[in-house]
């Protein structure tokens, strides 16, 4: 049986969340920094959000209706701990412009995500599955993250 009011919870904290990378963008800071090549366009990261996002929250909304009482608590700390990474990672990497720091919290984002999709798995493989273009494109963006870092911070000990 559906329950509307779980399901609008689910995809509410996801909006919370969401609303980090609405408020803190991207502006000319990241416009001049040194990117690779395989950097996807600004445009994409909007609809991919979008997407995963509401992926996201029905993987959460699934779990929940499949699981017994007894087995919520951990699996869904480990989502709600993936999304205080999620939402951090705007504030870090665009908000105070440390991208380090941000590397370090998108690794964290990435452990934190394949912990809930192992915790979600003998409940609901549904839910588990439902986090894995979620958990490719942390993994992308992690990747994207350092390659960023690496280009753009400056070696240590040179003159």
């Amino acid at each position: 049986m559906e329950d509307w009011t779980l399901l609008i919870a689910f995809f509410g904290a996801n909006l919370a969340v969401a609303v980090t990378g609405a408020v803190f963008l991207p502006g000319e800071w990241y416009e001049s920094l040194e990117k690779p090549p395989w950097t996807p366009p600004n445009w994409l990261f909007g609809p991919a959000w979008a997407l995963l996002y509401a992926l996201i929250a029905y993987a959460g909304y699934r779990f929940t209706l499949d699981a017994q009482p007894g087995q919520l608590a951990l699996p869904l700390t480990l989502y709600g701990l993936q999304l205080v990474f999620n939402g951090a990672w705007s504030v870090l990497f665009f908000g105070m412009k440390r991208m380090d720091l941000a590397l370090i919290d998108a690794v964290l984002m990435f452990v934190a995500i394949a912990a809930t999709m192992v915790a979600f798995y003998p409940v609901s493989p549904l839910a588990a599955v439902l986090l894995t273009p979620y958990l490719l494109w942390v993994g992308f963006a992690t990747a994207l993250n350092y390659s960023i870092v690496r280009r753009n911070t400056p070696a240590k000990g040179v003159a």
